[in-house]
């Protein structure tokens, strides 16, 4: 029988340990923290990462460093994340690509996305476009689509990598047109970017954030755009809801997440400094510019959300019966 002093001293150890806790959460961060990319330099997840890391580490009250961890359409980085401590220090940006389509489709991918991450907070959504080259014989999605229907098997298309949402969600505009282009897969959108603004690959799938500065300067052409209406900067490029193809109409998410295990008061504090970098006018001109939209939402959304899109993308495999190449 545990005696009355054994009970207090028990206690005791137990109050102590979590005093010993709160005192660690109440004193993080204490030191630099990393902020890990899952794809190369160049991307929108970079982008984002990038105008959001100063901001988020003067709001938290230390440096954080930008570290791209690029391969296999983001799941190297994913799984380096997935093994780090749980202490904060480690972050990394969560993407539909590595969190909902790759897993969907790569049953080998060693990580499970649903229980070996923290979701923090999504801080942005951003379209999705299909663009292409000037020198491509078409320049809006009726001839785009005619050519590749004239031409089965003729073109190729660029992405951040093999799984990514990039690769899924041609693959699904494919199986609904009946069209065939080759898939080029890269690692990450900036090297994609690259050999497609070079014409070494004709057409492009990428988030709007990274492709809308080549659009902008006319050396990429949009076709087509995954957005609830219209983008501002872009009037005239129908949405993939007005061409008849709503299941590709999906944003992408750009958001914060960390190893299994996270504390909560960590979670916590990482998210509220996180809106409150939000509320920065230049901070949030700089995402919107991008072409995104603010979300900021809870770590239980977040947590949500991803669940719902890995479901929604699980969906897809299985009725387009998409494989990996």
């Amino acid at each position: 029988m545990v005696s009355r002093r054994q009970l207090v001293a028990i206690g005791l150890s137990c109050a102590t340990v979590v005093a010993g806790g709160s005192a660690w959460a109440q004193a993080y961060p204490n030191k630099v923290i990393r902020l890990q990319v899952p794809f190369a330099p160049g991307g929108t997840t970079d982008i984002i990462a990038r105008v959001m890391s100063e901001s988020l580490g003067k709001a938290l009250g230390q440096n954080m460093i930008v570290e791209n961890k690029a391969g296999g359409g983001g799941v190297v980085g994913a799984l380096e994340l997935s093994r780090a401590p749980a202490d904060g220090y480690i972050l990394g940006m969560a993407t539909v690509s590595t969190t909902a389509a790759n897993p969907a489709i790569n049953a080998k991918i060693p990580y499970n996305t649903l229980t070996d991450f923290t979701p923090i907070i999504n801080i942005a959504a951003t379209p999705n476009v299909i663009a292409v080259h000037p020198s491509f014989p078409a320049r809006d999605y009726q001839g785009f689509l005619a050519e590749l229907k004239k031409n089965p098997g003729k073109y190729s298309y660029a992405t951040s990598g093999t799984g990514g949402i990039g690769h899924l969600q041609t693959e699904l505009f494919k199986s609904l047109t009946n069209t065939f282009i080759t898939h080029i897969p890269y690692r990450g959108a900036g090297p994609a970017l690259n050999d497609t603004v070079g014409g070494q690959v004709p057409i492009i799938f990428d988030n709007l954030p990274s492709a809308l500065p080549f659009i902008r300067d006319g050396r990429l052409i949009a076709i087509v755009v995954a957005a609830p209406q219209r983008v501002a900067s872009m009037p005239t490029v129908p949405t993939f809801k007005e061409v008849g193809l709503e299941p590709v109409n999906r944003m992408a998410y750009y958001g914060l997440i960390g190893p299994k295990g996270l504390p909560q008061e960590v979670v916590d504090k990482i998210s509220s400094a996180t809106k409150q970098a939000l509320t920065d006018p230049a901070v949030k001109k700089r995402v919107e510019d991008t072409g995104s939209l603010i979300v900021a939402n809870s770590p239980a959304e977040f947590s949500a959300q991803i669940k719902a899109e890995f479901e929604v993308y699980k969906d897809v495999v299985a009725k387009q019966k998409l494989k990996l190449e």
